[in-house]
């Protein structure tokens, strides 16, 4: 197991620093280097540094995985490792036809998305123009109407024109049943 070292002391690959391990560092027999302590100097003698439990080997694990033997395919498994490696040229030209397909589909849905905002653009200004058009018409009427005097009219129609008021009799009402439109009957018939 390898060996880390936390602040002073040495801990294992699961961070533990209760286990101890037995590494040993040198070529002596474990009997002589029992009675050394874990703590060793740093290189050429330097004090102040220590290193706990350095002695791992290093693994070379792309050289064992080259000698371990590789498990034989299986004859299925083979000829479908194939068929994925090669299209047909049957396959390949669905995938053509559904590439066009998608392609058109994709430019008539952008056109007409084109043609929408152009419809709504258009709408959008005959909308503005519509009620500039009602801003104007009411702008006039209301000018027409001040522009009025109903007593002058009324002056220039009796007197002038010789407009008289309806007598009693003159003045009919009638109640409408529900048609949609009103015939004049001439009484003389």
């Amino acid at each position: 197991m390898a060996r880390t070292t936390y602040g002073n002391r040495p801990t294992n690959a699961y961070g533990n620093t209760n286990t101890r391990q037995n590494i040993r560092t040198d070529n002596r027999p474990a009997a002589q280097s029992a009675g050394r302590s874990k703590a060793r100097p740093v290189s050429g003698g330097r004090t102040g540094g220590y290193v706990y439990g350095s002695a791992a080997p290093k693994l070379n694990v792309q050289q064992e995985m080259e000698q371990q033997p590789r498990r034989a395919l299986s004859n299925a498994t083979r000829k479908n490792r194939e068929k994925a490696r090669h299209m047909s040229l049957g396959y390949v030209l669905f995938l053509v036809l559904a590439m066009c397909v998608a392609g058109y589909v994709l430019i008539h849905y952008i056109q007409l998305q084109a043609n929408i905002t152009e419809a709504t653009e258009r709408i959008a200004s005959q909308e503005k123009e519509l009620n500039n058009l009602r801003v104007s018409n009411d702008e006039e009427l209301s000018r027409i109407t001040s522009s009025i005097d109903m007593e002058e009219v009324k002056r220039v129609a009796i007197g002038e024109l010789g407009m008289v008021y309806p007598q009693e009799g003159q003045v009919i009402t009638y109640s409408n049943e529900g048609k949609d439109y009103v015939r004049k009957v001439d009484g003389s018939n």
